[in-house]
């Protein structure tokens, strides 16, 4: 190698040096068979400690430090050309970069609550590939910065009204002085919430959706975030709340949804019993077109139970009965919470009631 890389300063580099350094590092390495050729690539940036290549008494190849060259202006070393020719173009100094985060907002823009206001700021975070922190947050007021206080990008959003839900965008710097060094893949915008927001409508009108590893693959290429398996599957989890909702809201809305079928489909059954703290414990429903199918069964009635993959988990009970084909034909359903005797007792007292009395011709 003809420079020492522990030898640059990266004190005074920026991250444009830095990338040339690497692939000239990588050129002297590789080609040590040309050192005209590279030894000119040793002249391109002032961070470099110039190392000459000498031999001791035994034959053994030893690197001395070069004289230091006078300094040059990084750009002409990079082009080659004169001052004369480069008199009108600015010279690379090694001091930040500056970029704007690309986002529509602006001071005096709305938004009807603070969540669609963090919301928007996480996915402009996000695809910016730069991250900010709260420096003050309360019901009527929220104040974030760039993740450096060194550097300027800041939004200060408050309560249009005390009594309205709308934050109105106060104050807003969205032009960027951090070093890019200070980009982080592992971004701390990328919450699970967020990540399911974002990868949400994939999950709709499809059976199943993409997986934690299909999450992590949407994190990563949309929006330049590398997350975990444990936070996609969280991310997935939270996909599916927001489109089909949760366990529990479902349980919640039971009630009103059993109403509904008795109202629409005439002689429908429906059994809700709950436990001694009003908690949902077996349920059972028939469909009134089933039980009047059923007179024209043969006399034979199936049954059989299987474990439910959920949150509060459970068995699903089913009871069938036999056409004139061979066929199957569902009778009735219930849900319940162990499949052990006191279950089926319940769902068989409740069959018996729905076709005890139907005359089987």
């Amino acid at each position: 190698m003809y420079f020492n890389p522990t030898e640059i300063d990266l004190a005074s580099t920026n991250a444009v040096e830095i990338h040339i350094l690497s692939y000239i590092y990588h050129i002297t390495y590789y080609c040590d068979s040309e050192p005209t050729d590279v030894g000119s690539l040793r002249q391109t940036l002032p961070v470099f400690r110039n190392v000459e290549r000498t031999s001791n008494d035994n034959g053994a190849s030893t690197t001395q430090p070069a004289e230091a060259n006078p300094p040059v202006d990084p750009l002409l070393r990079l082009t080659g050309a004169g001052s004369d020719e480069l008199a009108d173009v600015p010279t690379i100094e090694a001091s930040d970069s500056t970029f704007s985060d690309g986002s529509d907002l602006h001071e005096g823009k709305y938004f009807n609550t603070k969540k669609d206001l963090k919301r928007k700021l996480s996915d402009i975070a996000m695809k910016g590939n730069f991250e900010f922190r709260t420096r003050k947050s309360n019901r009527s007021l929220w104040v974030i910065e760039c993740i450096d206080p060194n550097y300027s990008w800041r939004l200060r959003a408050s309560k249009i009204v005390p009594e309205s839900t709308k934050f109105m965008i106060r104050k807003y710097v969205g032009v960027h002085s951090c070093s890019l060094l200070n980009k982080n893949a592992n971004h701390r915008q990328a919450t699970y919430v967020v990540i399911g927001e974002q990868v949400a409508p994939q999950y709709v009108g499809v059976e199943k959706g993409p997986g934690p590893k299909g999450v992590q693959t949407f994190a990563r290429t949309e929006l330049g975030a590398q997350i975990s398996y444990y936070k996609a599957w969280r991310g997935r989890k939270h996909a599916h709340t927001l489109i089909r909702g949760s366990p529990k809201q479902s349980f919640h809305v039971l009630p009103s949804y059993f109403h509904m079928l008795e109202k629409l489909n005439p002689g429908t059954v429906t059994r809700i019993e709950v436990d001694g703290e009003s908690r949902f414990k077996y349920l059972f429903l028939a469909f009134g077109v089933a039980i009047r199918g059923f007179r024209y069964m043969r006399k034979v009635v199936g049954i059989d139970g299987t474990f439910l993959k959920g949150q509060y988990m459970g068995v699903l009970l089913v009871a069938t009965a036999q056409d004139g084909n061979g066929q199957c034909y569902p009778l009735a359903w219930g849900i319940v919470d162990f499949e052990n005797k006191d279950a089926w007792t319940w769902f068989l007292t409740q069959l018996k009631e729905i076709i005890g009395g139907v005359n089987i011709g």
